[in-house]
């Protein structure tokens, strides 16, 4: 057993080394074939053959989705889980980077894979579709994929170099609202607008929306407001986004929205529904333990990482309920300037850039000596498990 960090190190970095141009071109095809949610066909294959050919066992089709895959090599504790997101988004392609989020997380379990030469735990690639609304690592998390593992590493490219990812909890709510139809003129008296009963409940939650905590707060839309307008509306719905800085939080504003529904139910003889509508992504809990390690490897390459800026959100995702369950990393690494911005046209440019090829190839070294370090060091794994976030 080798139990010099630094030759494991030196091993790790150099598999690295051999397979970056390997690694760009897996990034570069992704970016040029861009699949949304759930359907990533072209992607997981494309990963899940580069994942054969060097030897890991390839499970498909996990957690009932076609385009979810775990990799694996080794059959023991300890394990360590590389996270690859390959989804993008609709009209944008790869606007949110990550094609090389699929990229890094490939190339370190390849690397990190490396350090199980004397049989020492296992090495996961788990492929995680849809994270752009779908929720797949969540649907993993509640069908075991997670059950076993003692961490689980991602990283995002981004605009800011920041060691911990400020994302919130946030869930969807269906709102309907069912009143009676009846002509607006003929016999008025009749009608009871279920339009009207959604259209106040938008004024009630403007009102709530003033004295909620930061980082909460309710966006929506209405989705059905009518048939004709020469007809009280029967029905009507809404879709309500809720988001709040922690998922006590988000559990708190969900019973604001149903009771606001409530009220004005009552208040406007309807009746209403609230429903969930999709997957509930929980807020992200960061293992500062595994982050401090990761920046620090990171270091290596001259990318120095600092803590997020106060108060600045920066959405949601599913790792937030990977993080729930095993000790996780989602630091942020920089590969465009501050002033722009994920989800836009010009990120998608600077995916392909050679500032985000350095970024992979440096990411993914941080990425695969993170894992030795959760291989290796039985201390940092117990820091890691104790409650955070």
């Amino acid at each position: 057993m080798i139990h010099d960090f630094d030759a494991l190190y030196r091993q790790v970095r150099a598999a690295v080394a051999e397979g970056a141009d390997a690694c760009w071109k897996v990034a570069t095809a992704l970016h040029a074939d861009p699949e949304c949610a759930f359907d990533e066909r072209r992607a997981a294959a494309l990963l899940t053959g580069e994942l054969r050919r060097a030897g890991f066992e390839v499970q498909e089709g996990v957690a009932g989705m076609p385009t979810a895959f775990v990799a694996r090599s080794g059959t023991e504790r300890p394990a360590v889980a590389l996270l690859l997101e390959y989804d993008a988004l609709p009209g944008l392609g790869h606007a949110c980077g990550h094609h090389l989020i699929a990229a890094a997380g490939l190339g370190a379990a390849l690397a990190a894979r490396t350090a199980l030469d004397d049989g020492a735990g296992s090495v996961l690639a788990v492929g995680t579709p849809a994270e752009e609304g779908g929720g797949g690592k969540a649907l993993e998390v509640e069908a075991g994929v997670f059950d076993g593992i003692d961490a689980a590493l991602m990283f995002h490219p981004g605009v800011h170099d920041w060691t911990r990812a400020p994302l919130t909890a946030q869930e969807q709510y269906r709102v309907a609202f069912h009143g009676r139809a009846a002509h607006p003129t003929g016999n008025p008296t009749e009608g009871v607008d279920a339009l009207a009963a959604l259209v106040e409940l938008f004024n009630v939650l403007a009102a709530l929306g003033r004295r909620l905590p930061p980082a909460s707060h309710i966006q929506g839309i209405v989705t059905h407001g009518g048939e004709a307008t020469n007809i009280v509306p029967a029905l009507a719905e809404g879709r309500f986004g809720l988001r709040a800085a922690t998922t006590g939080a988000l559990d708190d504003l969900a019973g604001h929205l149903a009771t606001s529904a409530e009220g004005v139910a009552l208040a406007t003889g309807t009746t209403v529904t609230v429903e969930l509508a999709g997957v509930r992504y929980e807020h992200f809990r960061d293992s500062g333990p595994l982050s401090e390690r990761f920046a620090a490897h990171l270091d290596r390459a001259g990318i120095r990482l600092g803590p997020p800026a106060d108060g600045v959100y920066l959405g949601s995702s599913d790792i937030g309920n990977v993080s729930a369950r095993v000790p996780a990393i989602h630091p942020f690494v920089a590969i465009m300037d501050e002033d722009g911005s994920d989800h836009t046209a010009e990120f998608a440019e600077a995916g392909v850039s050679e500032w985000a090829r350095r970024v992979l190839r440096a990411a993914t070294e941080a990425l695969a000596c993170t894992a030795v370090d959760v291989l290796r060091d039985r201390a940092l794994r117990e820091q890691a498990r104790r409650p955070y976030g």
